[in-house]
């Protein structure tokens, strides 16, 4: 039995909940990743009142869709993040300007989408971290070890008590490795789970596209934290460049043609998806494939529709059997 193939509603959450189960459910989705914004799910409130959960899980089951995590990113990028004025949207209002109220909520709301999670009768939360050491990536104005150490460091203070509460809850976290994060490689990934002390609440939402764009191997993160992969996110980019582009994207917003890499729709970019769920199948991951679906260059309901489709059609089951087995009969 192949993988569920769910849609992550983050880049949906403009749209009623009720009104996006209802066209992924058409175009042939098994679940929905809810996105903790929007009305798609409110932590604080599924955290404290169980009717609330079973009124949000009524309207994926309405239309035949299952739940199998939660992401709240937004949130997550608070904890550790510097919290500039880019931020302020991730945070209620009266946060706005203040970079440790924001960080003090954000902290709250992580605990919280753990107790969400539990009451939800869900698994895994999805999200961010932040860093507070993104900045200093380049080294100039030099950077010493300790530096980096130190973002370590403060990572694993602000990190562990939210942990304690996803312990607690029997739920696990997975990091979305990605750029702006603690973790955005493999080796800051190795770097993140050790400064946790390696503990099982901590591990990671395996999204492709931002490794591949860095021209670290996708299939090689797998093989790295084969028990650590607790989500899967399907996503594709599209390296750009031609002697004219920069792999940093030179300022420029997604969608713009002169942009080194960029986002596209799955099977349209270069990750190797064949390879990636071969190894899925080794490491005996069996959970959802999620399409986290961007391009700035195609309409998403379309874009929705032939990722469904092309997830569907390159998942396949693993064999318990070696081909030529028959040879001996």
């Amino acid at each position: 039995m192949t993988r569920p193939v769910t849609m992550f509603t983050g880049q949906w959450a403009d749209l009623k909940l009720e009104e996006l189960a209802k066209q992924m459910a058409e175009i042939g989705y098994d679940g929905l990743e809810l996105a903790c914004w929007g009305d798609h799910m409110d932590v604080f409130k599924a955290a404290e009142d169980l009717d609330y959960c079973k009124q949000q899980k009524a309207i994926l089951e309405k239309y035949n869709l299952q739940l199998f995590a939660i992401s709240n990113h937004l949130a997550g990028q608070l904890v550790c993040d510097l919290n500039d004025s880019r931020s302020d949207m991730f945070a209620p209002a009266d946060c706005a300007g203040d970079a440790e109220k924001k960080r003090a909520w954000a902290v709250d709301a992580m605990k919280a989408t753990a107790k969400a999670a539990k009451n939800l009768g869900v698994g895994v939360v999805n999200g961010f971290t932040g860093s507070s050491i993104w900045h200093m990536l380049y080294s100039f104005p030099p950077v010493t070890d300790e530096m980096i150490e130190d973002g370590f460091k403060y990572f694993a203070k602000m990190w562990n008590p939210i942990l304690d509460v996803f312990d607690e809850c029997g739920v696990k976290f997975a990091l979305e490795v990605h750029p702006t994060e603690i973790a955005f490689d493999i080796i800051t990934a190795k770097k993140a789970l050790e400064a946790v002390g390696n503990r099982q609440a901590f591990g990671f939402n395996f999204d492709p596209s931002h490794l591949h764009w860095q021209m670290v191997d996708p299939v090689r993160f797998l093989r790295e934290f084969p028990d650590r992969i607790y989500h899967v996110h399907m996503k594709d980019a599209a390296i750009q460049l031609d002697g004219y582009t920069g792999i940093l994207g030179s300022h420029l917003n997604f969608g713009k043609p002169d942009r080194g890499w960029d986002f596209r729709s799955l099977g349209r970019g270069g990750v190797d998806f064949e390879e990636i769920i071969r190894m899925l199948n080794q490491i005996g991951y069996r959970g959802p494939l999620s399409v986290e679906w961007e391009d700035c260059g195609m309409d998403r309901m379309h874009g929705a529709a032939e990722a469904c489709e092309f997830v569907k059609a390159i998942d396949f089951t693993p064999s318990n059997v070696q081909f030529d087995a028959a040879f001996d009969k």
